[in-house]
């Protein structure tokens, strides 16, 4: 896992989705210009929060083609009930692990 810095994230993003990198840039930017407006680093770190945790899901493709299809199924209208509870499950879960990674 990169350090949880702009340029080390931004060259993970470069790595494992490279059709990512424009949102990444996009959302820096807008990150920067908040901070610089509020005064305050909480825009800074949750841009560096949510990069690494897209990036600790999307190095592992395994478990990045889960989590793809479980988005894919929780926006299905045609799913059960059961179905959709258990993809929001592994949305969540999958979620909670990559935070922990990047938090370790």
């Amino acid at each position: 896992m990169p350090p949880l810095t702009r340029d080390a994230l931004r060259e993970a993003v470069k790595r494992v989705s490279l059709v990512d990198l424009p949102q990444f840039d996009l959302e820096a930017g807008r990150a920067f210009d908040q901070a610089s407006q509020t005064g305050g680093t909480a825009p800074l770190q949750r841009f560096l929060k949510r990069w690494g945790v897209f990036v600790a899901i999307e190095r592992d493709p395994a478990r990045a083609a889960r989590l793809h299809e479980a988005e894919r199924i929780s926006q299905d209208e045609t799913v059960d009930e059961a179905t959709f509870r258990a993809a929001m499950a592994e949305i969540n879960r999958t979620l909670r692990e990559a935070g922990r990674e990047i938090e370790a």
